[in-house]
């Protein structure tokens, strides 16, 4: 269940409130009486950490492993064009298998 901060607008006492998240917000003030207890906006009282899923999926990535992803994808293009250009006594590879085949 989630804490509500709520804060009274009548005499600025504030409290913290253990509700379910369906429960009516609370609207008498403990302190004054008053029907004047407003929710407060806070931030989230926690942190995810570790190598779970959402590191993997939807965390931004480490410069490192970003690096390393761009030094790869560019030799690849680079060995791909290394390995279309045909050499003394091949033939050129055909328009159909781009070269990835074990025909050539």
């Amino acid at each position: 269940m989630p804490i509500y901060a709520y804060r009274c607008e009548s005499c600025g006492h504030s409290l913290d409130a253990l509700q379910k998240v369906s429960d009516a917000p609370l609207r008498d003030c403990p302190a004054c009486g008053a029907a004047a207890l407003h929710k407060q906006v806070t931030a989230a009282g926690f942190q995810l950490k570790g190598s779970g899923w959402y590191a993997t999926d939807f965390k931004g990535g480490s410069g490192a492993s970003t690096a390393d992803k761009s030094a790869a994808g560019a030799a690849a293009p680079a060995a791909a064009t290394a390995a279309a250009t045909p050499t003394a006594g091949e033939s050129a590879p055909a328009a159909s298998c781009g070269a990835s085949c074990a025909c050539h």
